[in-house]
């Protein structure tokens, strides 16, 4: 027979945890709306929190690998000055990646638009003649052209009717840009702050979960705390690897092909790539624009040759690398990142893998726990 007084409690928290949802389901909106705003509130510590994880895989390298032999020394005014001197050597390194960038693009963009100001007369007749020589006669043209100053002049009438909301809508436009360049920038004096003083926040959390958790609570926290720490650390290291990979077969390939600024487009997109799967698109466009304004067929050599490249990343060298690097099998690698795509643009693909991989671990774990109570153990015969 059912026991109501030894099964009392369970059934107390199953009703509270109905009203809680039924709650929830009626409120949703407003508690959405709530939730959104802490969020916001709390947005720049996030944000530091997250440039503090990726940093810190690039500071471990400096502190434990750069720094080796003044580490075995164990000199006391170098173990004062250690992290500060590692965090700032890392800044230095990331800082100067991207400066390296920046100086290899812009040039290139700035002659790209030189080039296309010079020849601009020439593109237009060279397309006017295409347009020609595809059936396209010069009346249909004069007439698009009449179309095209229409749409120009009811905008222009449509400005000047609406300065009042346009001028709104730009203030907000405005608000939305400082807001976002404030919270990155109280994001990172965060990030330096969590990169300066990681052992003593280790240390204090520590401490909340042994006071406020039970100890098989706090030993399984511990072990995902862990687990997470260790997987996003390898899926930092295993991303790096795989935009090396894809930046030099991009410049092999288009040096093989003879496309011209081979070098400063494959660092392109070895730096796009970062970005999870899809990530070689974005430089894939940009590269195409600065080729397109040299030499229109190798524009197009250039999106076959990186298409055919990213279909080989996606498929092959991405779940090898990557997903071997986090422990997750190729085939959800590419689940993960779809659905990390579909639900959260670009940061659900960087997030995507690594959660995947945590949830993997940690169902894996206890799958495998589950069946080893499961199996009989056998039974040893005395002596």
């Amino acid at each position: 027979m059912f026991d109501l007084e030894k099964n009392k409690k369970t059934i107390l928290e199953l009703i509270f945890f109905t009203i809680i949802l039924v709650f929830m389901f009626i409120y949703i909106e407003p508690i959405w709306t709530f939730i959104t705003y802490i969020i916001k509130i709390f947005m720049p510590f996030i944000i530091g929190a997250m440039i503090a994880f990726v940093l810190n895989v690039l500071l471990n390298i400096v502190e434990n690998k750069l720094f080796k032999k003044l580490n075995e020394k164990n000199s006391k005014v170098w173990n004062r000055i250690k992290r500060p001197t590692s965090v700032i050597t890392t800044l230095i390194i990331i800082i100067a990646l991207l400066g390296l960038i920046l100086g290899l693009l812009i040039p290139q963009l700035q002659n790209t638009t030189e080039i296309f100001t010079e020849n601009f007369d020439s593109y237009k007749k060279q397309t006017i003649n295409l347009l020609h020589d595809i059936g396209i006669e010069k009346k249909d043209m004069n007439a698009f052209m009449d179309n095209f100053d229409q749409v120009k002049e009811e905008i222009t009438n449509y400005v000047d009717k609406n300065k009042g909301e346009i001028v709104e809508t730009t203030v907000g436009v405005a608000s939305t840009v400082v807001g976002t360049i404030t919270s990155l920038v109280l994001g990172i004096v965060f990030a330096i702050y969590i990169l300066l003083k990681k052992e003593d926040l280790g240390r204090q959390g520590r401490k909340i979960l042994k006071a406020y958790c039970k100890e098989k609570h706090e030993k399984r926290i511990k072990e995902i705390a862990t687990l997470s720490n260790t997987t996003f650390g390898n899926f930092i290291s295993g991303q790096c690897l795989e935009a090396l990979i894809i930046g030099a077969l991009c410049f092999i390939g288009m040096v093989i092909l003879q496309i011209p600024y081979a070098s400063t487009i494959s660092v392109l997109v070895g730096f796009t790539a970062l970005i999870p799967v899809f990530g070689a698109f974005i430089g894939t466009f940009i590269g195409a624009f600065l080729i397109l304004m040299i030499d229109p067929t190798k524009a197009l050599i250039f999106v076959i040759f990186i298409i055919i490249l990213q279909q080989i990343e996606g498929n092959l060298i991405y779940p090898k690398v990557v997903g071997k690097s986090v422990g997750l099998p190729g085939i959800w690698v590419l689940v993960a990142v779809t659905i990390g795509a579909s639900v959260g643009g670009i940061l659900g693909m960087l997030l995507s893998v690594p959660i995947s991989s945590i949830v993997y671990s940690i169902i894996k774990t206890d799958v495998n726990n589950k069946i080893e109570e499961k199996t009989p153990k056998k039974k040893t015969k005395k002596a």
